[in-house]
């Protein structure tokens, strides 16, 4: 029994020091120093303060922001620790009633600025993802919402589809996924231009 008892001690010992302590500090000493802007949550500051993480989403319901993709995470939106959708099908009365709520409140949002918007709404701005997480939207999202956030900023619809198209995604290696704009990052542009501009938001 002894003779078997100290080499499975030793393998254990062994093993616990080589998976417990020496990976975990490889693998924590390489994402900080090759990768310490995503090993650390990519998180996005604005004057010293964190405003939000460039791979999380955020809820946005002020007229004169672009709005992200809805979130089916519980307790509320976007919820970090609670990854996940709403698995519903596409027959499920509580997401017909979801996505129905959804449409009032954008036609909604352009009619508190005098806005009438007749185009098609953008499937990604009525429905969650897979993973309730989304930090980006399509480009037809973000254009659908431009005539809204011109109204609320005072500026003119050219101005901020410009916007859009300066801070688009490309598709990775020109052909892999579809071209997206990440919404914070195109908030905070619709602030900094505000700000260099003088120009006083509404709403």
């Amino acid at each position: 029994m002894a003779s078997q008892l100290r080499p499975a001690l030793t393998i254990f010992a062994a093993l616990t020091l080589v998976c417990g302590v020496l990976y975990p500090l490889a693998v924590t000493g390489i994402g900080q120093a090759a990768f310490a802007d995503q090993a650390n949550g990519s998180l996005v500051s604005v004057n010293g303060k964190t405003v939000g993480s460039s791979l999380i989403g955020q809820a946005f319901t002020s007229p004169q922001y672009f709005w992200s993709r809805p979130s089916a995470t519980a307790p509320m939106p976007n919820n970090a620790a609670g990854s996940g959708g709403a698995n519903q099908g596409p027959t499920n009365p509580a997401l017909i009633d979801a996505v129905k709520g959804r449409i009032d409140a954008l036609h909604a949002a352009d009619t508190a600025v005098g806005v009438t918007n007749s185009a098609a709404i953008p499937v990604d701005l009525v429905t969650a993802s897979a993973s309730g997480l989304d930090p980006e939207i399509s480009l037809a999202a973000a254009r659908y919402q431009a005539g809204r956030i011109a109204a609320a900023r005072r500026i003119s619809s050219e101005q901020v589809l410009a916007l859009i198209a300066r801070e688009q995604q490309r598709q990775w290696f020109g052909f892999f996924g579809e071209a997206r704009v990440n919404v914070l990052a195109l908030n905070l542009a619709l602030d900094q231009a505000a700000v260099a501009s003088h120009v006083p938001a509404r709403g």
